[in-house]
């Protein structure tokens, strides 16, 4: 596992972007907290992250390039359009899509899907690459999410620790995962994780 700054992102994001279009599994900053992500477009890599995560079918969400990506791929109605104003943000908008944005993988049996946007360098990272890439807590289902490198070295982790390839690092985040936005439906609901 390579730990990379920011400021080494900076410098190697060519590099960046050619192994997250390889399918690399990696870890990465935003504005709540760490993220495990990898191509949303790759199906190979996709399952290998549901692995290490040990999900079988819960969709995940994804940051995406960029607003216009999400109202080219989503169904918006009224409400969703003005959440959609609210980001960059620390949400998760639940939206219906059009087609099929996403492998298939990322929310089975699905029609909507969980886009995000953070309020983060990340954001702009993504919006070159051109790509959504998945982005869940850093953690196997019901653990303690990561909020520092450390936390990688509990043995819970260890399945995590040693199946990606890199991790964006910038310093403990004490945070809280994003709020969940529900927009999928006829009613708008808003969680807290």
């Amino acid at each position: 596992m390579q730990v990379i700054t920011r400021a080494e992102a900076k410098l190697r994001r060519g590099e960046i972007r050619e192994r997250i279009l390889n399918g690399e599994i990696f870890i990465h900053p935003t504005d709540t907290i760490y993220g495990l992500g990898c191509n949303a477009l790759d199906s190979k890599a996709v399952k290998k992250l549901r692995e290490i995560k040990q999900r079988p079918d819960t969709p995940f969400s994804v940051i995406v390039p960029s607003k216009e990506w999400v109202e080219e791929n989503c169904e918006l109605g009224k409400e969703a359009k003005d959440w959609l104003g609210k980001i960059p943000g620390p949400y998760t908008l639940i939206v219906n899509t059009k087609d099929s944005p996403v492998a298939p993988e990322v929310a089975p049996n699905k029609n909507s899907l969980g886009v995000r946007m953070p309020e983060h360098w990340i954001s702009s990272l993504i919006a070159w690459i051109g790509i959504p890439i998945i982005t869940t807590s850093v953690n196997t289902t019901d653990e303690p999410y990561m909020t520092k490198i450390e936390d990688l070295d509990l043995d819970i982790n260890e399945n995590i620790r040693h199946k990606i390839g890199f991790v964006l690092y910038e310093g403990e985040k004490p945070g809280r995962p994003s709020k969940i936005v529900h927009l999928e439906g006829d009613e708008v609901k808003v969680r807290e994780r």
